[in-house]
């Protein structure tokens, strides 16, 4: 059997900014890993949008 092991990368949700606050429906989310170690503070990602089909801003939540 592996060994567990606990490391440094954790998934992380990407949500929507722009969204949120339009009132379009419908939820852009991603899902990524980073490395608690080196990145402290939470991620904010410019990413594609199909809702609102274009470039937004997605900050992490959780």
């Amino acid at each position: 059997m592996a060994k567990k092991v606990k490391g440094n990368r954790v998934q992380v949700i990407l949500e929507c900014t722009e969204q949120k606050n339009s009132g379009v429906p419908g939820m852009s989310r991603y899902v990524t890993t980073k490395n608690r170690k080196n990145t402290t503070e939470r991620l904010e990602l410019k990413k594609y949008n199909p809702y609102l089909k274009r470039v937004t801003v997605h900050k992490e939540i959780k």
